[in-house]
């Protein structure tokens, strides 16, 4: 099976660091505790590890820094996030109240578009709203201003360039239709807009930043001045090992000094990192002895519990298991439903895989826990916390039939 490791962007040297920290982050004795699977276990030590890092990028520059709960959503750690953080990125009305209810700081919001209904639940709960158009922003700056709330708005832009490979996930393709582009501002009064969002980087290093700017700068520079904050979007994957976090911060202040502007960062990948796995179960081997592998059937599934995996695709690192031939027994993993391409990948073990072994999958903290779905009424994996202050793991949530019912009619 052809896939690339570990999304597409994430280097050798960053892949083998993250399997070490999982070994010390997620040690055997910790794994063994978990009885029922599947489960997601998020960890306290690396994600305050992660908001340590941010924290010093904000000392160091005095930028704000929010999680994008498209990302990263699990509510639990909000109060552990609130204490590094300034607040939250939302995605439209129903992420926007979950960081008002939960979060409790600030509430930054961008939508593609949005509708008369969504308007009226944001101004509710948002402290800043981002339009992807002039038309949007025209047809509710007046519902905004008269709505008696403090409330900033901005205009997500497009600087036209990106370092992403694959246009599924490169907001600068121009036909994905995010972000003004510069001739749409010609001649425009753009009076009442306090800040320009640009979002172009997807698991990207400082150097590509740094290359985002230098565009940015050429086509929208007139304006920067005039505005309060620009908001350099996220995709930066700030906590990996060879992220150059010296450049990211010279890169700010340069940009602070030079135009008078505050700076926001929406990374949600970046924060939580490392920070979960997925904890799954073989539940049988079949095809012993024919076909190319042998199977492993799991109480996972890459469909509806890691939908990147086929998206990317891409084979997600699994702790002691190494390359298809690497080790002694190589197997297909497949998941638990009907479709026949909800394979995860192919592994090698130094043990032959039995009925209960554990499979355990790294980095799935991030872009997994939020797009999980109840496809073949495939239960959801429960959400486990392992918290550093008691050393125990708390049950956070477990997902059953009324999950699934409750998404139905």
């Amino acid at each position: 099976m052809e896939s690339l490791n570990r999304k597409h962007y994430l280097n050798d040297i960053s892949r083998e660091s993250a399997r070490k920290a999982a070994k010390s982050d997620f040690p055997d004795s910790m794994i063994e505790k978990v009885k029922e699977t599947p489960a997601f276990l998020v960890s306290e030590v690396p994600l305050r590890r992660n908001l340590e890092l941010l924290s010093s990028i904000k000392k160091a520059t005095g930028a704000k820094i929010l999680i994008a709960l498209k990302a990263f959503a699990m509510y639990r750690v909000f109060p552990i996030m609130a204490e590094y953080l300034d607040g939250v990125c939302a995605s439209g009305p129903l992420e926007a109240r979950l960081g008002k209810e939960h979060f409790k700081k600030e509430v930054h919001t961008f939508s593609p578009a949005y509708s008369d209904s969504d308007i009226e639940d944001l101004i509710k709960s948002s402290d800043t709203i981002i339009f992807n158009s002039l038309n949007q922003w025209k047809r509710y700056r007046e519902k905004i201003s008269k709505s008696g709330r403090k409330i900033e708005v901005g205009l997500r832009v497009n600087p036209e360039y990106s370092e992403i490979g694959n246009d599924l996930y490169n907001p600068a393709y121009v036909n994905a239709g995010l972000g003004v582009l510069p001739e749409e501002l010609e001649g425009e009064d753009l009076k009442g807009i306090d800040g320009l969002h640009f979002h172009v980087l997807c698991e990207n290093n400082a150097s590509a930043l740094a290359n985002v700017l230098k565009h940015f700068e050429k086509l929208y520079g007139k304006y920067i001045s005039q505005m309060k904050w620009i908001n350099f979007g996220g995709g930066h994957h700030i906590s990996r090992v060879d992220y150059d976090i010296g450049l990211l911060v010279r890169l700010i202040n340069y940009f602070k000094k030079k135009y008078g502007v505050e700076v926001h960062l929406e990374p949600g990948e970046g924060i939580v990192l490392n920070t979960g796995v997925l904890i799954s179960s073989v539940l049988d081997i079949v095809h012993e002895g024919k076909g190319d592998l042998p199977v492993a059937i799991l109480d996972t599934s890459a469909e509806t519990h890691m939908p990147d995996v086929l998206a990317m695709p891409y084979s997600p690192d699994i702790i002691n298991a190494g390359a298809e031939g690497e080790k002694k027994n190589t197997y297909r993993l497949r998941g638990l439903t009907c479709l026949a391409g909800d394979i995860i990948g192919d592994y090698s073990f130094e043990d032959k895989l039995k009925p209960r072994d554990k499979i355990v999958f790294l980095d799935m903290a991030l872009y997994t826990m939020v797009k999980t779905t109840t496809f073949n009424g495939v239960r959801l994996p429960s959400i486990l916390f392992f918290n550093s202050k008691s050393g125990e793991i708390e049950l956070v949530k477990r997902f059953g039939f009324k999950a699934y019912k409750e998404k139905l009619s």
